[in-house]
């Protein structure tokens, strides 16, 4: 089973480019410090790399985009999502509501 896990992360990994480009990674790490104050407290670098490389530069453009399709990018785990809804929420916004019949697997 723990082979199994490990072949799909590697899988998921070889989509992000954030993984499969060390210079993309380098230059999305950089634009994380400019980015930083504009995203909710203690968000962490991945969250902030994985929203920067995404063309995310400010927490209310956020509203373009379902949990779901947030949650796909690699570097965003659940607490990012936490964190970002209640910091949607704080200024009245939300997520764009997920699309019927979409799941969070990618077609």
């Amino acid at each position: 089973m723990a082979r199994k896990a490990r072949g799909t992360a590697k899988k998921a990994d070889a989509r992000c480019l954030l993984t499969r480009d060390p210079t993309a990674r380098r230059a999305a790490s950089m634009g994380t410090d400019a980015i930083r104050d504009r995203f909710p407290p203690g968000l962490s670098r991945p969250a902030l790399r994985a929203l920067q490389a995404a063309g995310f530069a400010r927490l209310e453009q956020l509203v373009r985009i379902s949990e779901s399709e947030l949650a796909e990018l690699h570097g965003i785990g659940p607490r990012a999502v936490v964190a970002l809804r209640a910091a949607l929420r704080d200024q009245g916004l939300a997520f764009r509501a997920a699309k019927p019949g979409r799941g969070t697997a990618r077609h």
